[in-house]
C-alpha cells in the first residue's frame, strides 16, 4: 500500500478502551499468544473487571503506517505499571518512545520503564529522549526483569504426583485467597495499585481460582484470567514457603492448565521469571514450551 504524500506514520493515544479495541483489537487478536497481556488487560478494564485499573489514568495507543494502513502496533499503560509494548516494527518503537517522552500522562508524570518483548523495548528504550541522571554520556535504558512466555503443548503430568488435589476456591476461601495474592504480587515486585480482594472475589466468582489442598487444607493456588482470543493466560501460582518443595505448585499449576482448556482456551499460556529456575523447569517439564522473551527497560 502507497503511503500518501505528507501523512508520515503515527500513533494515535487514547483513554478509551472501546475506540482502543475497535481499532487495534483484530490486530491483538491475529498473535493472541504475543499480545497476552494488551488482550486481557483491556478486556478487563473494558467489562469492568475488577482491579483492571491502577493508580492512576489508563492510556492506550496504536500504530499505522498511513491513514489507512492496517495496525501494527499497540500498547497499553495502567499505572503504577509501566507501558506494556505489543508486538510492533522497530520503527513504530521508537516512535512511541520519541511521542510519550514528549507527551505526559494525565497525572503530568512520564514513564520510567516500559515492558515488552526484548527487541520492542531496546528500540524503544534506545530512542527515550527524556535523560533524568543529568549525565550525557549514561545509557537511556538498562533492561532489567526478564521473562519468558510460555505455551502449553502436550500436557505431562507431574512425576511424582504430589500428594492432594486440586478444588475451585469458594466463598469461604476470599480471605485465603487475598492473603496469598497479596504475598505473591510482594514475593514478585508488583506495585501497589490493585484492590486484592475485588479481584479475588472475581476470580472466584468466575471459576478462575484453583487451589491444592492436602486432608482438606489448602496449601498451593493457581489462577488464570479470562479467555478471549482463544487465548488464557495462567497467573498467578503461588506457594507459601511453608509448602514449598513437596511438588503442590505442579499439582496445581497441572490442574489449571486443564481447567483453561475446558473452558474453550486453544492456547494456555504463562510467564516465568528468568530469576526463578525452578519455575521454568517445573513449567518445562509439564508440558510449557518457550515462545518468547520479555523484559522491563528502565529509562535513565
Amino acid at each position: 500500500m502507497n503511503r500518501r504524500p505528507n501523512t508520515p506514520p503515527t500513533w494515535r493515544l487514547t483513554d478509551d478502551v472501546e475506540e482502543f479495541r475497535r481499532a487495534a483489537g483484530a490486530h491483538l487478536a491475529a498473535d493472541a499468544a504475543r499480545h497476552t497481556i494488551l488482550l486481557t488487560v483491556s478486556e478487563s478494564l473494558r467489562t469492568g473487571g475488577a482491579g483492571a485499573g491502577g493508580a492512576g489514568p489508563v492510556r492506550f495507543g496504536w500504530w499505522r503506517e498511513a491513514p489507512d494502513a492496517p495496525v501494527t502496533g499497540a500498547f497499553v499503560e495502567t499505572p503504577p505499571h509501566p507501558p506494556f509494548l505489543g508486538t510492533m516494527p522497530a520503527r513504530a518503537a521508537a516512535e512511541l518512545a520519541r511521542t510519550l517522552g514528549g507527551t505526559p500522562a494525565a497525572d503530568g508524570t512520564l514513564p520510567s520503564g516500559v515492558r515488552g518483548r526484548v527487541a520492542d523495548v531496546e528500540a524503544f528504550g534506545a530512542a527515550w529522549p527524556v535523560r533524568r541522571t543529568g549525565a550525557a554520556d549514561a545509557p537511556p535504558y538498562q533492561l532489567a526483569d526478564g521473562m519468558r512466555l510460555f505455551r502449553l503443548g502436550e500436557p505431562v503430568p507431574p512425576d511424582p504426583a504430589p500428594e492432594g488435589r486440586a478444588r475451585y476456591a469458594e466463598s469461604r476461601d476470599i480471605a485465603l485467597a487475598v492473603e496469598w495474592l497479596t504475598a505473591f504480587a510482594e514475593e514478585i515486585g508488583e506495585p501497589a495499585g490493585t484492590d486484592r480482594r475485588a479481584n479475588a472475589v472475581a476470580r472466584i466468582e468466575d471459576r478462575r481460582l484453583l487451589l491444592w489442598e492436602v486432608d482438606g487444607a489448602p496449601v498451593s493456588l493457581a489462577g488464570h484470567a479470562p479467555l478471549i482470543a482463544g487465548q488464557i493466560r495462567v497467573a498467578p501460582v503461588y506457594t507459601p514457603p511453608a509448602h514449598r518443595g513437596r511438588g503442590y505448585a505442579a499439582g496445581v499449576t497441572a490442574a489449571v492448565g486443564e481447567a483453561a482448556r475446558q473452558a474453550g482456551a486453544d492456547e494456555v499460556l504463562l510467564f516465568a521469571d528468568h530469576a526463578n529456575p525452578t519455575a521454568n523447569a517445573l513449567y518445562q517439564r509439564l508440558g510449557y514450551r518457550p515462545v518468547e522473551e520479555y523484559a522491563t527497560a528502565r529509562l535513565a
